[in-house]
């Protein structure tokens, strides 16, 4: 008897998403890894990290969590529960944005100042100081990374709108499993650069 094989074959957006995923990743290894090696040759201006960095990584790691409930609800046809954790993954989304912006204009603003004779003073104020490499290496990976972040966004809003549109007969929840892994994309992005910033300040 003749057994047949099914191949289960990966939809070709999400093979499109693992790819990009892929290249991101590669992109960010890289940066990081520059910056170590940037950073062991001296002249490097140290820093710690604001507090709020702390509290987006806990907002963006439960909104990971009820991102995967939303999509085993959005399976099992839980749609009032589906509303209810797609809405709070959006608001700990839009949270952990604004976050992120706070704590990077916080920092942006401690790097812009410089200690002399024990006194702090912002940059304008003393003789011009040309930029540490610290703070190039830390806004282009700071830049890349809120790019995302909008990205992130952008795809949580689009399953937003979706989940309250007026009834759906056809349930795919290929978009929904296409945006929730590329926000689990971001939120293991963030928790890599936290620890690796963490590592490093």
């Amino acid at each position: 008897m003749e057994l047949t094989k099914t191949r289960k074959k990966i939809h070709p957006q999400k093979f499109m998403m693992w790819v990009a995923m892929g290249s991101m990743s590669m992109a960010f290894a890289g940066l990081t890894s520059g910056y170590v090696v940037r950073q062991a040759q001296g002249n490097w201006r140290y820093y710690s990290l604001p507090a709020m960095f702390w509290y987006s990584t806990i907002a963006i790691v439960i909104s990971s969590v009820t991102m995967i409930m939303a999509v085993k609800a959005f399976k099992n046809r839980e749609m009032p529960k589906y509303k209810i954790l797609v809405s709070i993954t959006l608001i700990l989304g839009i949270i952990f944005g604004l976050l992120q912006y706070g704590g990077f204009y916080q920092l942006y603003h401690e790097l812009q100042q410089v200690t002399i004779n024990g006194e702090t003073l912002k940059q304008a104020e003393t003789v011009r100081i040309d930029g540490n490499p610290s703070e190039s290496f830390l806004f282009v990976i700071a830049g890349l990374h809120l790019a995302h972040l909008f990205g992130g966004i952008i795809a949580l809003l689009f399953v937003f709108f979706r989940a309250f549109r007026k009834n759906v007969k056809v349930y795919s929840s290929t978009g929904l499993e296409i945006a929730a892994t590329y926000w689990h994309f971001v939120d293991i992005l963030w928790v890599y650069l936290f620890v690796f910033f963490l590592a490093n300040q």
